[in-house]
């Protein structure tokens, strides 16, 4: 590193190495950049000869495996700037003590995810997409479903992509259950939400929808047990992480009637092979888009760009 810009920056996403106008604004930063050209994803030790093989100094990173035993291998990175808001794969403790600047920000993709949310909520409620589907296969039947206005929906994670689809859900009049592990009655009170415990949550509402983080305390949080606490008509949806929901569970009780319908965006290995399940019987799935909206990819993008700059001002104004 020379002043104020890197020698070499890596950038292992696809998604980051495909977007033009984040590329641009990223070569502002160092010498030399390395794209991931191939578009594919790389397992730990093809992440650690990427970034070593280029002698990098720094990273924009985003879901690669950042784990401990790749940390502390880095033979030269001074900084890892986060591209999107998760950091389930980012060993953040062992970047701390191989003295790695780690540049996030939280929430900035929280409108994208909350619009796909709210989406899929009116597409299951006014019974969209099963219209949809029967439509196009020459089925004319006339099924409008239900309102959304005056449902029962219940929010599991009230930060900043649940308060968000909280303003969303305002203008509906829904009655909003929030569950969180720490207390959020202040943030409930601009909504006019009411924070309950989870199963209380689970037996109340007609929607239920995830956004929490991932790892071992969330880990198949909804399950066999849950389901059993939930209205057969109810609209399980998760945008957060594929492990958070048990999929062969919640696949199971769909088919058996237990759940009205399971609407996700997110799975324990992507990209699914879907083909067996058809939103005639109450599977509503994505590929993984919730953050994917073009003003989130680039505010995810220079999020990651303004934690590597907020380095480079550092170690300048250190150096004075």
């Amino acid at each position: 590193m020379h002043k104020n810009i890197f020698e070499c920056l890596v950038i292992p996403s696809p998604s980051f190495s495909q977007h033009e106008t984040l590329v641009r604004e990223a070569r502002t930063l160092a010498r030399k950049i390395v794209t991931n050209d191939k578009g594919t994803r790389f397992d730990e030790a093809e992440l650690l000869a990427f970034i070593n093989d280029a002698h990098a100094d720094a990273v924009i990173a985003g879901t690669d495996p950042l784990s401990a035993k790749v940390i502390e291998r880095l033979d030269n990175v001074k900084a890892v700037g986060k591209f999107g808001v998760g950091c389930d794969n980012v060993d953040i403790e062992a970047l701390h003590r191989k003295g790695i600047h780690f540049g996030w920000e939280g929430g900035v993709n929280r409108r994208s995810v909350a619009e796909l949310v709210l989406g899929f909520i009116l597409g299951h409620q006014r019974n969209i997409f099963r219209s949809i589907d029967r439509t196009q296969r020459s089925t004319w039947k006339k099924d409008g479903g239900f309102q959304l206005t005056g449902k029962t929906v219940g929010i599991i994670g009230f930060g900043f992509i649940g308060t968000d689809l909280a303003s969303l859900l305002a203008p509906f009049k829904c009655n909003l259950l929030v569950h969180d592990i720490i207390d959020k009655s202040e943030q409930c009170l601009s909504f006019s939400a009411r924070q309950i415990p989870y199963d209380d949550l689970l037996r109340s509402a007609d929607i239920v929808t995830f956004h929490v983080p991932g790892g071992a305390v969330t880990r198949n949080m909804f399950g066999d047990g849950q389901i059993d606490l939930v209205r057969p008509s109810a609209l399980v949806i998760n945008t957060a992480r594929g492990s958070i929901v048990d999929f062969n569970a919640v696949s199971k009780a769909v088919q058996d009637g237990r759940i009205g319908a399971y609407a996700s965006d997110v799975f324990p290995e992507e990209p699914l092979i879907s083909s067996s399940f058809k939103i005639e019987d109450g599977f509503y799935f994505t590929p993984h888009i919730g953050g994917n909206a073009e003003e989130a990819i680039l505010a995810m993008g220079r999020s990651a760009i303004r934690g590597l700059k907020s380095f480079l001002a550092s170690a300048s104004a250190n150096n004075k």
